[in-house]
């Protein structure tokens, strides 16, 4: 992947006029329509065009897909090959997706209205070191050789599930794709993948490198359509043995039940949050954990799952800290997704837009907006970062997962008061401290419920660390080697002895 410092907006403007989208479904290495020849439209969020028709895939066509990966897996053109082989694979279509990276990006930024310099450098980047990481761990899966009482073999390894369905959200298309499909391929398990219908064209495109990287035609599978239909036939379709959700804790409540209604096949889910970022009065450096602060909560658009939505400050710096965040949250005024200048995008639809903008004014009862809280322009979905302090705990802008570039902000005056305010959720996704009290680190390190807690930042993510949460954010981690564990199960062989 090469850098493009010198491309202008107008240069990123002509190269996204130049893309033809991939529009149906990919099945069995091939383009398919839907059954019904049924399709929705993709909106381009930052300039309210159509970008494409795609095709909506229903029931039927989550049959066809799921019999296709179902056929590959049981004929072993995938899960037979060797671990070693399957990584060298997995290796090639990361290299693929680097190479691709400028449309890839392109597709992204147009879909679901990400600033283009995340799309080509945060978001195709991260995308393809997952698939690399994994093909690199693939073949280092270690297995059990217990002992036994008679001496006998037992042989404990980890086996492929076979047909895993990946539901995936808009805000990180490709990225949160590729923490589904890597680990699921890797493991030697085939896939079929639902797209958001906001965001199905990068997805698609990468089904089609995936089959030029070598992985078989059926092993890997892109179907979009609409969740009340594609989604849910895919969560009750009884050979799929393994779903994998990422979005909102209510749909993922869905599938489990969709799980119970059908096979028991195996559920693992990351659902919402509502982060919180905790700065005690002893930070070393209240500048930078401002602009952190801003960057966990604004960046691509707020429209991030683990998002430090809500700010918590010790009340001695509590003015201070509030006054450089407000000014620090000027950066993070959205402009054209295709300026490689601008920080931020688009919000991903009109409705979620008017979602997030019932929130602060809900916010505008219960606290004060210091900054922000209206929409920009008349055209397209953006939005102000916004500020709210003095919210009571109660506050629905408090507790509600709102996904968007609003800040909650409130006062603590003791760390155990500090603690309780930030466990004061039923999410558990993420959280963070600023200190410079080792002691306290550590503390914090214990005490915060989420299942990742970053020290003096915000939101640390890493391909080889777990990421998921506890309570309504769901269960069982993306990213890291243990990830492969979701998509395998426990084989035991027993040899007499003779």
């Amino acid at each position: 992947m090469t850098d493009h410092p010198d491309l202008t907006s107008i240069d990123w403007s002509a190269r996204a006029a130049e893309i033809t989208a991939c529009t149906d479904a990919f099945v069995d290495g091939q383009w398919t329509p839907a059954h019904s020849g049924a399709t929705f439209d993709v909106v381009n969020p930052a300039t309210d065009a159509v970008i494409a028709a795609v095709a909506a895939s229903d029931a039927d066509d989550i049959d066809t897909a799921v019999a296709a990966a179902r056929r590959a897996f049981d004929d072993g053109r995938w899960s037979r090959l060797s671990a070693a082989e399957r990584g060298s694979v997995l290796i090639r279509f990361a290299d693929l997706i680097e190479l691709h990276a400028e449309e890839l990006a392109l597709l992204v930024t147009l879909e679901m209205g990400k600033a283009i310099r995340d799309s080509y450098e945060v978001e195709v980047p991260g995308a393809a070191g997952v698939f690399r990481f994994y093909g690199e761990v693939a073949d280092k899966v270690p297995g059990e050789l217990p002992p036994t009482a008679d001496g006998s073999v037992a042989m404990v390894r980890r086996v492929p599930l076979g047909v895993v369905g990946a539901v995936v959200p808009w805000n990180f298309p490709l990225d949160i794709a590729a923490w589904k499909v890597a680990p699921a391929l890797a493991a030697g398990n085939t896939v079929v993948l639902k797209p958001a219908e906001e965001s199905p064209l990068s997805a698609l495109r990468m089904a089609e490198i995936a089959v030029e990287a070598g992985i078989p035609p059926g092993v890997f599978n892109v179907v979009p359509g609409l969740g009340a239909t594609a989604g849910r036939a895919l969560g009750l379709h009884p050979d799929v043995q393994c779903l994998t959700f990422t979005g909102s804790t209510e749909v993922g409540k869905k599938f489990l039940s969709y799980s119970a209604e059908s096979n028991m096949k195996q559920v693992w889910l990351e659902c919402g949050g509502k982060s919180p970022n905790l700065v005690f009065a002893d930070c070393a450096d209240i500048d930078a954990a401002a602009e952190m602060a801003c960057f966990g909560i604004f960046g691509n658009q707020g429209e991030v799952c683990s998002a430090n939505s809500r700010l918590l400050v010790q009340r001695e710096i509590l003015d201070e800290f509030v006054a450089k965040v407000v000014d620090k949250a000027a950066a993070y005024r959205p402009g054209d997704p295709l300026d490689p200048a601008s920080t931020t995008g688009a919000m991903v639809t009109r409705k979620h837009l008017d979602l997030v903008l019932g929130f602060v004014e809900k916010a505008r009862g219960d606290g004060t907006v210091v900054t922000g809280g209206s929409r920009i322009g008349d055209t397209g979905c953006f939005m102000e970062p916004t500020v709210v302090v003095d919210l009571p705990p109660d506050s629905t802008v408090m507790t509600e997962e709102i996904f968007g570039p609003v800040l909650a902000v409130t006062a603590f005056d003791t760390e155990d008061e500090a603690v309780a305010l930030a466990n004061d959720t039923p999410y558990g996704l993420a959280a963070s401290a600023w200190t410079s009290d080792l002691n306290r680190a550590m503390r914090m390190s214990e005490q915060l419920h989420a299942g990742t807690v970053s020290i003096n930042t915000v939101d640390a993510l890493s391909p080889g660390t777990p990421f998921g949460g506890f309570g309504a954010s769901g269960f069982g981690s993306d990213l890291s080697v243990h990830a492969i564990e979701k998509f395998t199960g426990w084989k035991t062989t027993w040899i007499a002895r003779g």
